[in-house]
C-alpha cells in the first residue's frame, strides 16, 4: 500500500453536454480541488448558488476517499452560448419590471435597470440542464481520482526522503556506539595518572599506593561510565527507526503514528546530547536533531 501526502491539486473541465448524443451547446462544467495538511479532514466548498444542492453528494464522495487534510472544492459552469444572442421573454421582462417597481417604491433613488442588467439577470435565470448536478458529481469523482494520484506521487517522494534520513540516523548511531568504551578507558587512565602523580611515593609504598590508585581509578571510571552510558538510548532509537521503516513499507494512514515516533526520536537525541562528554558525541547528537527536525516537517504532510 502506498504512502499518501495530504498536499495535492487536481482540476478538470467538461465542455458541452454530458453525452455525445446531446446538444454540444450546453454549459461547460469545471471542478477544482486543492488540499493541504491538517490534523483532521476539513472540507470547504465554493459553489455557485445554482450548484449548491450538489454539495451533500460531493461531501460524501470526499469523505469516502480522503481521511485527512484541509480540502477546498470549487465548481463552476459557463454557458457557451452568448447570452446576448437570446432575447428575454415577455414573462421575464414583466417579472423584472414588477421587481424594479416594488424596490423603487421603497427606494425612490434606486437607479433603473439597464439593458445590460436585464440581459445578465435573464441569463442567470435560465434553467440549468436536468443532468447538471449529475455531471458535476461525476466530474468531481474524476477529479478526486486525479487528486489521490497526485497525493500518492507526493507521498512516494516524502517516503523516499524519510527512508534516506532513517539511513543517516542509523549511520550516526553506529558511530556513537564505539565512542563510549573509548571515553571510559580514557577517563580511567586519566584518573590513574592523576592518582599516581598525587601519591608521588616509591618502593613498597608506591606499589601499595599504585594498587589503591588503580582501584580508585576503576571505581571512578565505573561511575563515569554509568553517567555517560547511552546504550539504552541507542537501543530505543534503533527500535524507533525499525518501526518507521515498517510503517513506510506498509503504507496507508501512517502520518499520526510517524509523528509520535518522531517525537520519541527527538527525545532520545536530546538525552544523547545531555550525556555527551566529548565534542564528537555532541556533534552526533546535533546532526541527529537536524535530521529528525527535517523528518518532522515532512511527516506532518502525510495522511
Amino acid at each position: 500500500m502506498a504512502v499518501y501526502s495530504m498536499t495535492g491539486y487536481a482540476t478538470a473541465q467538461q465542455s458541452g453536454a454530458a453525452t455525445p448524443a446531446a446538444s454540444d451547446s450546453g454549459p461547460s462544467v469545471g471542478v477544482e480541488i486543492r488540499s493541504v495538511n491538517s490534523r483532521f479532514l476539513d472540507l470547504a466548498f465554493k459553489l455557485p448558488e445554482e450548484l449548491r444542492a450538489t454539495e451533500p453528494a460531493l461531501r460524501e464522495l470526499l469523505t469516502q476517499t480522503l481521511k485527512r487534510g484541509k480540502v477546498e472544492v470549487r465548481a463552476w459552469f459557463e454557458n457557451r452560448q452568448d447570452a446576448t444572442s437570446r432575447a428575454p421573454s415577455s414573462a421575464e421582462l414583466q417579472r423584472l419590471l414588477a421587481t424594479q417597481d416594488a424596490i423603487r417604491a421603497w427606494l425612490p433613488q434606486a437607479p433603473a435597470l439597464t439593458v445590460a442588467d436585464v440581459m445578465e439577470l435573464t441569463a442567470r435565470q435560465a434553467r440549468l440542464p436536468d443532468d447538471m448536478h449529475d455531471r458535476v458529481t461525476e466530474l468531481t469523482r474524476h477529479v478526486i481520482t486525479q487528486l489521490i494520484e497526485a497525493r500518492g506521487r507526493e507521498g512516494t517522494r516524502l517516503s523516499a526522503m524519510l527512508s534516506d534520513r532513517v539511513a543517516q540516523l542509523r549511520t550516526l548511531a553506529a558511530a556513537a556506539g564505539p565512542l563510549i568504551p573509548q571515553l571510559v578507558n580514557q577517563q580511567r587512565q586519566r584518573f590513574l595518572d592523576r592518582w599516581n602523580e598525587a601519591l608521588g611515593a616509591d618502593g613498597n609504598g608506591a606499589i601499595a599506593s599504585s594498587d589503591a590508585a588503580r582501584d580508585r581509578a576503576l571505581a571512578e571510571a565505573t561511575a563515569f561510565a554509568i553517567r555517560i552510558d547511552v546504550a539504552e538510548e541507542l537501543t530505543r532509537l534503533s527500535s524507533h527507526l525499525d518501526e518507521i521503516d515498517r510503517l513506510l513499507s506498509r503504507g496507508g494512514e501512517v502520518g499520526k503514528r510517524l509523528d509520535f515516533l518522531i517525537q520519541e526520536l527527538h527525545r532520545e537525541a536530546n538525552t544523547l546530547g545531555s550525556k555527551s562528554s566529548s565534542l564528537e558525541l555532541t556533534r552526533i547528537s546535533v546532526d541527529m536533531k537536524v535530521l529528525i527536525e527535517q523528518m518532522r516537517e515532512q511527516v506532518q504532510n502525510l495522511e
